[in-house]
C-alpha cells in the first residue's frame, strides 16, 4: 500500500513555499536506516540474532517486537501492544503475521551461527481470536547444532525491500516463481501466482485491489490511522525510525507552513484522495503478476506461521531479482472491506471461514529503493 504519497495540497502559495527546499535531498537520514548495516559482532549472540530479525517486514512498519533476554540461552518475544492497528487490523491478524516474519529471520540468523532455534509459540497460552494480551508470542531456546546447515535465504535479509514503486512489464521467469513457491514448504500454506498467461484472472485481481484501496482512502478512520504513523521530514523520521515516511521537499514545505494537516481525513473528492487512487490504479494496471498465500484455518499459530512463510517468499523473490508489495486492504476484517474480502477469497478458491488468504502481493521487477527506517537493536530489548 502506497500510503506514503498521501499529500493534501492546499493553495498555490504552498508551491512557492517549497522553493526553499527544492535543493534538499529526499534520502532518509542515515541514523534511520543504520540498522541495515547489520548489528556487528556482539558479546551476546542473541543480540546479533535480534539485530537481523528486526529487519523483517511489518504492517505499517510499526515494528511491534519486544524481546526479553533475561534467561540465558533464551529469547522471549512479546508483541508491543502500543503498536497495533485497531482500525485496519481489528483482530491483530496482520500483527501476528509480523511476529512471524521476525521469528523467521531470527531462525535464519541462528542457523547462520550454527544454532538450533527451538521455537515454542504462545508458551503461556494462546491469545483469543479478537485481541492480543501481555503473554509472550514465543519462547526461543538456542542450542548448538553441529549438523545444521545455513539457509541460503539468509543472504537476502539486507537486500529485502517492500517496493511500492511501479513494476516493469517484463515477464517473470518460471524458475523464479518455482523458487518462491518452494521457499515456503516448511510451512502449511498454499501459494499461487497469476500473470499475463491468465488475462481474465489478472483483470479480476486488479479490480479487487483497486476497489479495496479506494475503500480505505474514503474511510476516514482508516486514513487517519495511517496519518498517525506518518513521519514527515528528516527530523520526524530520525526521531521515530518507524511508520510511513515522507521526505520529499514539497511535502516538507507544505508541512512546515501548516498546509499538510494530518488531523483531518481528506474528502473522497479531494485531490489527496483522487490523485492517490489514480496513482495506485496505474501501478496495479501495469503490475505483471500477483502472489498469494492461503492457510487452512486462521488460529494464532497459523497466522504466525503464515508470516514466516511470507518473509521466506519475499527473500526468495529478492534472490530472483523480483520485488513484492503486500496488498493488505482486501484482506482486512473491518466492515467496509467485507465485499472485497469475500471477492478475493472467492477468486482464490479459499472459502471463508475454512480458508484464509493471509497474504496477497504485487510481484515484478522494480527500481532499486532505500530500505525502510528501523528503530535499532536497543529499542526492542526490554530485559538484557
Amino acid at each position: 500500500m502506497d500510503r506514503r504519497r498521501f499529500i493534501h495540497l492546499a493553495g498555490g502559495g504552498a508551491i512557492a513555499a517549497a522553493s526553499a527546499l527544492t535543493g534538499c535531498s529526499s534520502a532518509l537520514p542515515p541514523e534511520a536506516i543504520a540498522a541495515w548495516q547489520g548489528p556487528g559482532e556482539q558479546a551476546d549472540v542473541r543480540r546479533w540474532l535480534v539485530g537481523h530479525a528486526l529487519l523483517a517486514p511489518h504492517s505499517h512498519n510499526l515494528q511491534s517486537w519486544l524481546v526479553d533476554l533475561g534467561v540465558p540461552g533464551e529469547i522471549t518475544l512479546f508483541i508491543d501492544r502500543s503498536r497495533l492497528l485497531p482500525e485496519t487490523d481489528p483482530f491483530s491478524r496482520q500483527m501476528m503475521l509480523s511476529q512471524g516474519t521476525f521469528i523467521e529471520l531470527l531462525d535464519l540468523a541462528a542457523r547462520q551461527k550454527g544454532l538450533r532455534a527451538q521455537i515454542d509459540l504462545f508458551p503461556q497460552g494462546v491469545f483469543g481470536p479478537a485481541t492480543v494480551d501481555a503473554r509472550p508470542t514465543a519462547r526461543i531456546r538456542l542450542e548448538p547444532d553441529a549438523a545444521g546447515q545455513p539457509d541460503p535465504l539468509f543472504a537476502q535479509i539486507f537486500r529485502r525491500r517492500t517496493n511500492r514503486e511501479a513494476y516493469g512489464a517484463r515477464e517473470l521467469d518460471a524458475a523464479a516463481l518455482q523458487a518462491i513457491a518452494a521457499s515456503v514448504q516448511p510451512h502449511a500454506v498454499r501459494t499461487g501466482f497469476v500473470g499475463a498467461a491468465q488475462p481474465e484472472a489478472l483483470a479480476q485481481h486488479r479490480r479487487i485491489a483497486k476497489e479495496a484501496w479506494r475503500i480505505e482512502l474514503v474511510t476516514p478512520r482508516t486514513v487517519l490511522e495511517s496519518f498517525r504513523v506518518l513521519r514527515v521530514g528528516p527530523k520526524e523520521i530520525a526521531q521515530h525510525r518507524d511508520g510511513l515516511t515522507l521526505n520529499a521537499p514539497l511535502v516538507r514545505a507544505l508541512d512546515a507552513v501548516g498546509l499538510f494537516d494530518r488531523s483531518v481525513a481528506p474528502g473522497p473528492d479531494d485531490f489527496a484522495t483522487t490523485s492517490q487512487i489514480k496513482d495506485f490504479n496505474t501501478k496495479v494496471d501495469t503490475t505483471p503478476a500477483f502472489f498469494w498465500l492461503v492457510s487452512e484455518g486462521n488460529d494464532r499459530a497459523t497466522q504466525v506461521n503464515a508470516g514466516r512463510a511470507y518473509v521466506r517468499a519475499q527473500l526468495a523473490a529478492t534472490a530472483a531479482g523480483l520485488s513484492m508489495q503486500p496488498l493488505s486492504q482486501a484482506l482486512q476484517e473491518y466492515p467496509e472491506q467485507a465485499g472485497t474480502y469475500a471477492a478475493i477469497h472467492q477468486l482464490l478458491d479459499a472459502p471463508s471461514p475454512r480458508f484464509t488468504v493471509q497474504m496477497w502481493a504485487r510481484l515484478g521487477h522494480a527500481p532499486t529503493i532505500e530500505p525502510s527506517p528501523r528503530r535499532g537493536l536497543d529499542a526492542h530489548i526490554v530485559k538484557a
